[in-house]
Parts: structure tokens; sequence; C-alpha cells
């Protein structure tokens, strides 16, 4: 085997950890390859001689490149048309790592990544390092060549700043699939009086077309707007939509095709019984990776 074979293989084996650090600090699938991408080229140019432990060394890397991204990310979303949400990603398959618990599902859920864009790059890093893939303070330091104190510091301001709106916790795979389901029908029906029963009073509607698709541009609050704009929906675009579930972002989502392009992710955030959020992306853009995993199936 050669020398440049061999140093491939050893990156792939590296590279799903660092597709789901990259997308954790990014929120972007498409930019997170890009980022690993770019990890592979220095890999592949670096001295073997200054890799001592590769996993270490790829997320060190991984993490820099990814800070420097997401300064002139925030400026971009800053301009974004309406509301700004992660790309989905299909979890079902193990793209993101396991997801066996509430609290590795919470790493990756919608929720939570849009709760992330709120803190600094650095207090990002230190977050989704500690929380995600249980770095110690010691090694977190060493990956941002900061002091120890300083990452703990860090830490402290973004788990705070998290646990003010920190998402729930929601039940067991099978129980969210039956309740989504049940949803889509009541949906598909115009069940006014079973939609309001499965949303909580406070829920909200987030829709992100990035302006090259129809979509609410502002919050839909409130249980009783929500079902009038789900019912007005499914009225005028519901018969061409073909709807299927999937687990996106850890969390329970409908996936909408029409003539089998996809068209749209609705991802649920449940709690207490009832549907507490809703985050639907339909901008094309953010769609492209989710549709080439199902097109993988």
């Amino acid at each position: 085997m050669s020398t440049v074979t061999a140093l491939a293989e050893e990156f792939e084996s590296h590279r799903p950890r660092m597709f789901g650090l990259a997308y954790r600090m990014l929120g972007s699938a498409q930019e997170a390859e890009d980022a690993v991408q770019d990890a592979y080229l220095r890999w592949s140019g670096a001295r073997r001689a200054d890799i001592e432990r590769p996993a270490a060394w790829l997320a060190k890397v991984v993490t820099h490149l990814c800070l420097n991204r997401l300064t002139s990310a925030r400026a971009r979303r800053e301009e974004y048309v309406g509301a700004w949400l992660p790309e989905p990603v299909i979890t079902s398959g193990g793209v993101l790592g396991p997801l066996e618990s509430a609290e590795q599902r919470d790493s990756v859920s919608m929720a939570l990544l849009v709760l992330l864009e709120r803190l600094t790059p650095r207090e990002r890093a230190v977050y989704v390092l500690r929380e995600a893939f249980a770095y110690s303070h010691r090694e977190i330091a060493g990956v941002l060549e900061l002091s120890e104190a300083g990452c703990r510091q860090l830490y402290r301001r973004a788990a705070r700043a998290v646990a003010e709106e920190r998402p729930r916790f929601e039940p067991g795979r099978e129980v969210r699939r039956e309740f989504v389901e049940s949803f889509l029908a009541a949906a598909r029906e115009g069940d006014v009086a079973g939609l309001e029963k499965m949303l909580a009073a406070d829920v909200m509607w987030w829709g992100d077309g990035g302006g090259k698709v129809t979509a609410a541009r502002r919050p839909i609050l409130g249980r009783a707007k929500v079902v009038r704009f789900l019912v007005g929906g499914m009225e005028n675009f519901g018969p061409a939509m073909d709807f299927s579930y999937a687990e996106v972002n850890g969390s329970p989502a409908l996936v909408a095709h029409v003539a089998g392009r996809l068209m749209g992710i609705a991802s649920f955030e449940m709690g207490g019984g009832a549907v507490r959020g809703v985050r639907a992306v339909v901008n094309p853009d953010k769609l492209a990776f989710a549709e080439r995993q199902l097109a993988a199936r």
C-alpha cells in the first residue's frame, strides 16, 4: 500500500467525527464538508513527525478552520432574508455520531444549534468540545491554544447563555414517530381540533426560505395562528406533496417531496406531550445535503 493511500485511509477513519465536530460548530453541512476537506489538505501536506496523535491533531485543525469560517458566516447571516435555520441532516444513519440518549440528540438539535449562534466563536468551540465530545478543559485549552482557566471561563459563559433557553428533551423514538404521523394526518384532514390538541399554547413556527422560495419571514407564535397557517398551507400545497417521516438532527421530522424533488423538511421540537416548536427549512440551497442523503438510501 502506498504512503498516500495509507494516509487517505487513516484520514477517512476520522472523517465522521470531524464532520460531526464541524457541523456542530457551523450549523451547515456543506460548510462542514468544506472544512473537513481543507483539513485533509493540511493532513496530506503535514510532516508525520508533527502528528503524534492524529485524532487530537485533526480536531485542532478542524476547530480552527471552523473558527475562521464562523466570522464570515456571522456577517452573512446578519443579511439573511427571514429566519436563519441550520441545514437539516438526516441522522438515522449515524452521520453525526450516536444519538441514543436525550443528551446526544440535544447536541445536534435545531433548537440548540440556533442557540449556539448567539455565542462568540470561541465560546461555541469550547461548548461543543465539552458538551458533545467530552473534552476536558485541559484538552480544550490545547486545541484553542488558550489557558485552562480561560477555557473554563468561556465554558461558564456559554453554558449560562444556553441554559436560559435550553431545549426540552423529547420522548422516545417510537412515541415521537407516532405523534408526528398523527400530526400529519390531522393536518391533511384539516382537523383543527385535533391539531390544537397536539400543539402547545405557545408553540412557535419558524420558516427558512432564504428569500429564494415562499416562507414565513417572521416566526408564527401561538396555537391558533400556527393551526391557521398549517391548514391553509395544506389546502394550497398539500395535494401535490408526498410526505414521509425521518429523523432529522436527532428529532422527528416530516420530509416533503413534489414529483420526486425534495421541497422541505420540518423538524419538530416536543415537550410535555405537545409540539412546542416546528422549524421548516425550504431554502433549496440548505436542502442539498439532505437530498443527497435521501438519494443514497
